[in-house]
């Protein structure tokens, strides 16, 4: 990651938990930086703080609707029909996808809880195919290093 790559947050959490810092990507930081207005090289050293990202109409304050921005910016990118809060659970399910654990994808989304990161984090058949192929090969090769164990036979419909 670029830096600490914590830029201020906004919305319904910053609001509820006062300035929140958000760990942002180096492909994410590339767009911002060159999207976002110039910031003076050295400027944390004199006591000034990194601007919003998406600045609100009170100066040095965070804009707590984004509904505006977000039509602007996905008019110009030609995402129709995507809303931000897409977004956010594509970012959770390539996460989960990744391998990343439902906790540590909480924290990127600002989730206090898991089971609302679970409901965000939507896994494909690609991921959960790994998981089972992971497990099915850690079996195999316990039972490959015991073939002294006994093979049981299962009974169906009362016929063992």
């Amino acid at each position: 990651m670029h830096g600490d790559n914590g830029l201020p947050g906004a919305g319904a959490a910053a609001h509820q938990r006062g300035a929140v810092v958000v760990a942002i990507g180096d492909a994410a930081l590339v767009t911002v930086e060159e999207n976002a207005p110039a910031w003076p090289v050295g400027a944390e050293r004199f006591g000034m703080r990194r601007p919003n990202v998406v600045t609100g109409n009170v100066p040095d304050q965070p804009r707590h609707d984004l509904k505006r921005p977000w039509d602007a910016v996905s008019k110009r990118a030609g995402l129709t029909g995507v809303r931000l809060h897409d977004l956010r659970h594509t970012f959770a399910s390539f996460g989960a996808g990744s391998g990343l654990g439902l906790p540590v994808i909480g924290r990127l989304l600002g989730h206090s809880q898991a089971a609302t990161s679970a409901r965000y984090a939507h896994l494909d058949n690609d991921p959960l195919r790994r998981a089972s192929e992971a497990i099915a090969n850690k079996i195999a090769a316990a039972l490959e290093r015991n073939q002294k164990a006994p093979v049981i036979s299962i009974a169906r419909n009362g016929v063992g």
